[in-house]
C-alpha cells in the first residue's frame, strides 16, 4: 500500500507540473508579446544601421504589427458581444415562455367564467343548471323556437341519440336535401388514360388558354393513382393553382379551393368546429365537399392553395394519418362526440367516412414566407415540379367531359396489371437501394417503393416511358432526401452515384435524377 501511495503522489505531481508549465508558459508568452520596452530597446540597437529604405520599411512593419494587434482585439470584442447577445436571446425566450404560460392561465380563468355565465343563462331560461351545463358534454340541447320561446333540452334515448328538433349541420343538411332528387350525369366511360391526358390538354388550351406539357399531365394523373395527396411545387406563375382548377372544370366537377392562412394551427380551420354557444357546427367548404363526395361518383378535387404558408403537420395532421391506413373502411374523421337525431344521414355516430373519390392537391412555394415541407409529408405525397411556364400551341376546340371515379379507378387497376415495372428494372432499383444505403446511409423505404409500383404503370398507360416514370420518382421522392445530409462532405459520393446510375440504367436515360444530383453538387 505504501508503494502505491508513493507512486500515486509522484504521478499526480508530475501531471500538475505539466498544467503549471502550460499556464506559466502562456503567461510568459503574453508578457513577451506585449513587452514594449524590449521592442524599443531592440529598435534602438539596430536603427543606427538603417538607411532611408530601412526606415521606411521599419515604419511600415510597425504599422502592420499594430494593425494585426488591433484586428485581434476587434475580433475578441466582437466574440464577446456575440456571446452577450446570445445570452440575451436565451433570457428573452425564457421571458416569452413565462408570458405564454401566464396567458394560458388567463385563458383557463376566462373559460371558467364563461361556464359560470352559461349556467346563469340556463337558470334564467328556467332550466336546471346541471342540465344546461351537460350540453357541453353532449347530454342534451336547448335553444329558442321561432317565436322566442324556450325549447326544452333534448333527451338521450336508450341508444345514446339525443332527440332534438335543432340542426347543428345546416350545410350538410343542404347536401342531403340536394341529393334526394339528384340525377347522375352520363359519364364518358369509353376513354383511356392516354385519351384523358390528350383531351384535357386540348381542353385547357382551347377553352381556358392554359398550356401544359403533356408530361406534366401524365405525372398528375399518375400521381392520383399512387396517392391521395399531390404537391405541386415550383416558381410562381407556372400554373400550380390553375392545373387542378382547370382539371375540375374539365371534369365538370369544380375544384374546391381552400386558401391556407398563416394562422392555421389545427384541423378546425380546414374542417370546422362545434360552437358551444350557438350549438351549431361551423362547417367549411372542404367538409361539405368531402361529405357530398360520398353521394356521387365524380372525381372530386380539393385544392390547398399555398399549403406550406402554415405548417402542414399541424392543420393536416389527422388526414395524413387517416390516408395511411391500409383499410379504406377505417378512413373516418371524428367530428362530434355525440349523436343528435337531426344529424346528416351520412354521419355515422359523429364520424364522417372519407370517400375514395376525393384527392387533395396542394400548391407550395419555397420562399421566406413559407415553411419547409417535412419528410413525413413528402413521403405520403407525390410531388410534381412545375418549374417552367407552358409553351403555347394550337389545339382543336375540346368540350369538357364527365368522368366517373369508378371508371378512372378501373383504368388504374388495368394499368397496374398491364404495365407493371419490369423485373429487370426492379432488380436495378434494388441494387441502387443497396448502393445508396452503403454509401450515403439513406434507404428508399417500403412506402416509396409501393408508390412507385402504382405510379409507373399508370404513367406508362398515359403514354409515358417506364424509365422516365422511375426516374421521376427517384428524383422527387428519394434523392430529395439527400438535402438533409451534409452534402459538402459528400460531393465525391454524389459524382459516383451519377456514374453508377448511368452505368446501371444507361446513359441519358435518367436525366431527371442526374440533373437533380448535379444541382445538389453545385449548391452545396
Amino acid at each position: 500500500m505504501t508503494g502505491f501511495l508513493k507512486w500515486f503522489f509522484v504521478f499526480i505531481s508530475e501531471m500538475l507540473k505539466g498544467f503549471a508549465t502550460i499556464f506559466t508558459g502562456l503567461g510568459r508568452g503574453l508578457k513577451q508579446i506585449f513587452d514594449i520596452r524590449n521592442y524599443i530597446s531592440i529598435f534602438k540597437t539596430y536603427s543606427t544601421d538603417f538607411g532611408a529604405l530601412g526606415w521606411i520599411l521599419a515604419v511600415l512593419a510597425i504599422i502592420l504589427v499594430a494593425a494585426v494587434y488591433v484586428l485581434i482585439g476587434l475580433m475578441i470584442v466582437l466574440a464577446i458581444r456575440k456571446y452577450v447577445r446570445f445570452r440575451h436571446s436565451i433570457v428573452s425566450n425564457e421571458d416569452l415562455l413565462e408570458e405564454i404560460a401566464s396567458l394560458q392561465r388567463q385563458v383557463l380563468k376566462m373559460t371558467k367564467e364563461k361556464d359560470e355565465i352559461m349556467a346563469m343563462k340556463v337558470a334564467q331560461m328556467g332550466l336546471p343548471v346541471s342540465g344546461g351545463l351537460a350540453l357541453a358534454e353532449g347530454a342534451g340541447s336547448f335553444g329558442t323556437d321561432g317565436e322566442g320561446g324556450a325549447v326544452s333540452a333534448g333527451e338521450a334515448s336508450a341508444d345514446g341519440v339525443v332527440q332534438t328538433s335543432d340542426r347543428r349541420f345546416s350545410r350538410l343538411f343542404e347536401v342531403d336535401s340536394f341529393y334526394k332528387t339528384y340525377t347522375p350525369p352520363e359519364y364518358n366511360n369509353d376513354l383511356t388514360l392516354s385519351d384523358i391526358c390528350e383531351t384535357y390538354r386540348n381542353f385547357a388550351c382551347s377553352r381556358m388558354h392554359l398550356y401544359y406539357d403533356i408530361k406534366t399531365i401524365r405525372l398528375f394523373i399518375a400521381g392520383m393513382a399512387s396517392t391521395k395527396l399531390i404537391i405541386l411545387q415550383g416558381i410562381s406563375g407556372t400554373g400550380k393553382t390553375s392545373l387542378p382548377y382547370s382539371f375540375g372544370k374539365f371534369l365538370q366537377s369544380d375544384t374546391t379551393i381552400a386558401s391556407v392562412q398563416p394562422s392555421w394551427r389545427d384541423r378546425t380551420e380546414l374542417f370546422g368546429y362545434f360552437n358551444e354557444f350557438t350549438k351549431n357546427f361551423n362547417e367549411t367548404e372542404v367538409l361539405k365537399r368531402i361529405y357530398s363526395s360520398s353521394y356521387n361518383d365524380d372525381v372530386n378535387l380539393i385544392l390547398l392553395d399555398e399549403m406550406n404558408i402554415a405548417r402542414i403537420e399541424y392543420y393536416f395532421a389527422e388526414m395524413l394519418s387517416i390516408l395511411e391506413m391500409p383499410n379504406a373502411d377505417e378512413w373516418e374523421l371524428d367530428l362530434v362526440p355525440n349523436v343528435w337525431s337531426t344529424d346528416p344521414e351520412k354521419l355515422d355516430k359523429g364520424k364522417l367516412v372519407i370517400p375514395q373519390n376525393v384527392w387533395y392537391i396542394g400548391t407550395a412555394n419555397n420562399d421566406d414566407s413559407t415553411y419547409a415541407i417535412s419528410d413525413k409529408v413528402y413521403d405520403r405525397a407525390q410531388p410534381i415540379n412545375l418549374d417552367a411556364k407552358g409553351v403555347s400551341f394550337e389545339a382543336p376546340d375540346t368540350p369538357p367531359i364527365n368522368l366517373s371515379f369508378k371508371h378512372l379507378d378501373q383504368l388504374f387497376s388495368e394499368a397496374f396489371d398491364k404495365y407493371p415495372i419490369s423485373a429487370e428494372n426492379l432488380k436495378k432499383i434494388q441494387q441502387l437501394d443497396l448502393w445508396v444505403i452503403e454509401k450515403l446511409r439513406v434507404a428508399f423505404g417500403n412506402r416509396i417503393l409501393k408508390q412507385m409500383g402504382l405510379f409507373v404503370p399508370v404513367y406508362v398507360a398515359c403514354g409515358g416511358d417506364e424509365l422516365d416514370g422511375i426516374d421521376y420518382v427517384l428524383a422527387t421522392k428519394i434523392f430529395r432526401k439527400f438535402e438533409s445530409l451534409n452534402l459538402a462532405m459528400l460531393r465525391d459520393e454524389l459524382r459516383e452515384l451519377c456514374v453508377y446510375i448511368n452505368k446501371s440504367f444507361g446513359k441519358n436515360k435518367m436525366n431527371e435524377s442526374i440533373a437533380y444530383l448535379e444541382r445538389l453538387q453545385k449548391l452545396f
